[in-house]
């Protein structure tokens, strides 16, 4: 019963409390663009580290290095999923002034859920693994889904809904973090498969990571090197947590 209260607290970290990002935008513009500005580049160097010392080698101790292929297949099929079904950006939206947002909702808040619904995979997986792993895991979900969380509540908000409205469809998006989450206890006896989920949330995570938030880190900055900044506190921070938090069995 202790173990999945901290799975539920996990998830919750990496979900509702995440919605941090989106509250500062309806509430706060000045703190909130600030706060996507540094935010950008900080996660895509959580994504990048989380991915490849944390998530990366507990899959292939799992399932060996035919993992590989499932975090290839993983990483382009965000790419075309992204691109095909929900191509329209986050970041950024509020620079955007005279884009009719209206018709795309449905798509935001459908893409929004199904990405949480990763996210909660991701955590539930690498709790599996270990509690470590599992909190490593939630605090990089957290990270990034602050500034995703900010374009989301932006786009909402220039299409005419309420404040309370968005907070609402964003708590219940949020919400799916945690079914992804609880929905891999399924699997809690198959270490193939929790190794296959983790190869998975790897090649997401390296997509966020490389192609959705690191092309977008110095934007609003001075110079790129300014940028370079929270991006390497971001690679330096989980690099710590992973080797301060024991994530092996």
């Amino acid at each position: 019963m202790v173990d999945l209260f901290y799975l539920f607290l996990l998830a919750l970290l990496g979900s509702i409390i995440a919605l941090v990002g989106g509250v500062f935008f309806l509430f706060n513009r000045k703190w909130s663009a600030t706060l996507e500005k540094y935010s950008v580049p900080f996660a895509a160097g959580v994504l990048i580290t989380v991915a490849l010392l944390g998530i990366l080698p507990e899959a292939i101790d799992l399932v060996g290095e035919g993992v590989l292929l499932v975090i290839l297949v993983s990483f382009f099929a965000a790419y075309l999923f992204e691109h095909m079904f929900f191509g329209i950006h986050h970041h950024g939206v509020m620079h955007y002034h005279h884009r009719d947002y209206a018709p795309v909702i449905p798509l935001v808040i459908l893409g929004d859920s199904i990405h949480n619904f990763i996210d909660g995979i991701a955590i539930g997986a690498s709790f599996l693994i270990s509690p470590g792993l599992g909190l490593i895991t939630a605090l990089s979900t957290f990270f990034h889904e602050v500034p995703h969380e900010i374009g989301d509540f932006g786009i909402l908000l220039k299409a005419g809904w309420r404040k309370s409205k968005i907070l609402t469809v964003n708590v219940l998006s949020a919400s799916f973090t945690i079914v992804g989450a609880f929905s891999l206890l399924l699997f809690s006896e198959n270490k193939g498969a929790i190794g296959m989920f983790l190869g998975i949330s790897t090649g997401i995570f390296l997509y966020l990571g490389t192609i959705d938030f690191l092309p977008h880190a110095d934007e609003g900055f001075p110079s790129r090197v300014k940028a370079v900044i929270p991006l390497f506190i971001g690679v330096l921070v989980m690099a710590l947590t992973i080797l301060l938090f024991p994530h092996a069995d």
